[in-house]
């Protein structure tokens, strides 16, 4: 069974729990799948993320968008807004 990431105490900005929780699922996407996810940016409805590594071009990668990211987000984050995670890429 795998735990789910713990979200930061409440003393932070909420982009800083974010931002710690996008760390946390990236350490797991890469050691686990060879793939990475990166937080791009962050707003009051909208967090987009870059998928790298082995996600590039995979047909998994919505899976592990929604899976992996949108689902452990929403639920460390008890708030009225929902996050909306956007797939982009850095240039």
């Amino acid at each position: 069974m795998v735990d789910q990431p713990s979200s930061p105490p409440n003393n932070y900005s909420e982009e800083e729990r974010i931002r710690a929780l996008i760390e946390q699922l990236d350490a797991y996407i890469a050691q686990y799948h060879g793939g990475s996810v990166s937080l791009v940016s962050c707003s009051e409805d909208t967090v987009k993320v870059h998928l790298g590594g082995a996600c590039l071009g995979c047909p998994l990668s919505p899976m592990t968008l929604h899976g992996w990211v949108k689902a452990p987000s929403n639920n460390s984050f008890h708030t009225s807004q929902k996050l909306r995670l956007i797939k982009s890429t850095l240039e």
